[in-house]
């Protein structure tokens, strides 16, 4: 007799698992357990124990039916309400134990109570404390020159309205090959960045992988990108100042999210004051990589348009 096989999924980014024979729940993992469950399904978690205890006391409280001072005899209904009372250490004085067993059963779900009453405390806390990134990925990648050189970019933006500090930069590169048994498999392979360290990240900035004669990318057409059907990792860990605390956040990026020749349109801009602004909403626009004559022309434009504003201001 076969059993039936059992299937749990797992989402990472844009790629979906099925991990086959494994458990679906580990009582061993219970606390990480109920931290994955969104608030929704946390929320019902906590109501139906909360039900479950008070149905349990209940009925130990029926199994005497003198056990409870003015309690109608069988009334499942005062049982269940003196039990609500108890578990929240409420007593209205109508009311009270008044055997030997009646204490006990109270004392016991009293203690239940505090000790539940702590762990829920305990859940709900390291639920809104949990240290969250705020960060955006572009929606897609680019590849086009910079300084000369092809370069594989994606711009990170900081949504928050402090700036984050220590962050780390990394892209990794997941790729199709066959080795030499001749073998298909799937291969990591780093990818050395412009930088991969700053000391503060206020705002939006473009990460670059430069494609020269040390990345796997050189020489790959876009052809070649789907063929290996070529993914692009790109993560962030920094220090948020606000909560003090490590951040995590990344984005993934397959061929068909790859942009040849397009570079991402700027954002940042001196205004009348002086100052620098940067547009939050052209964070995914990119446009077309100009010809050398264009790239001329631009310069120039900037140029004139700094020194306007220097002289406004």
């Amino acid at each position: 007799m076969k059993w039936r096989q059992r299937k749990v999924t797992v989402r990472y980014g844009q790629f979906e698992f099925v991990k086959l024979n494994t458990k679906k729940i580990d009582l061993r993992d219970t606390y990480a357990l109920i931290l994955t469950l969104g608030w929704p399904g946390f929320s019902g978690l906590v109501c139906a124990i909360y039900l479950l205890v008070n149905l349990v006391f209940a009925t130990l409280y029926l199994l005497e039916p003198h056990a409870i001072a003015e309690m109608r005899p069988g009334s499942f209904f005062d049982a269940f309400f003196f039990s609500v009372e108890t578990l929240a250490t409420v007593g209205y004085g109508h009311f009270f134990p008044q055997t030997l067993y009646g204490h006990v059963v109270a004392m016991l779900e009293i203690v239940v109570g505090m000790f539940g009453l702590a762990v829920i405390t305990g859940l709900i806390f390291v639920r809104f404390s949990r240290p969250t990134a705020r960060i955006q990925f572009s929606k897609v990648a680019v590849i086009s020159p910079f300084e000369g050189v092809p370069n594989l970019m994606v711009r990170v933006a900081n949504l928050r309205h402090q700036a984050m500090v220590e962050p780390e930069f990394r892209m990794v590169m997941l790729h199709s090959t066959i080795t030499a048994e001749g073998e298909e498999m799937r291969r990591f392979r780093n990818l050395k960045l412009d930088f991969d360290h700053l000391i503060a990240f206020p705002t939006v900035l473009t990460v670059r992988h430069q494609i020269d004669e040390t990345s796997p990318l050189f020489g790959m057409t876009p052809k070649d990108l789907q063929e290996h059907d070529v993914r692009i990792f790109a993560s962030i860990v920094g220090v948020d100042t606000v909560i003090v605390a490590p951040v995590q956040s990344f984005g993934v990026y397959n061929y068909e999210e790859i942009q040849w020749n397009r570079r991402f349109a700027e954002i940042y801009e001196i205004n009348s004051e002086n100052v620098w602004t940067v547009d939050y909403g052209r964070i995914d626009e990119t446009e077309e990589f100009p010809g050398p004559q264009d790239l001329a022309i631009e310069r120039e434009d900037r140029v004139l348009s700094q020194n306007t504003n220097l002289k406004e201001s």
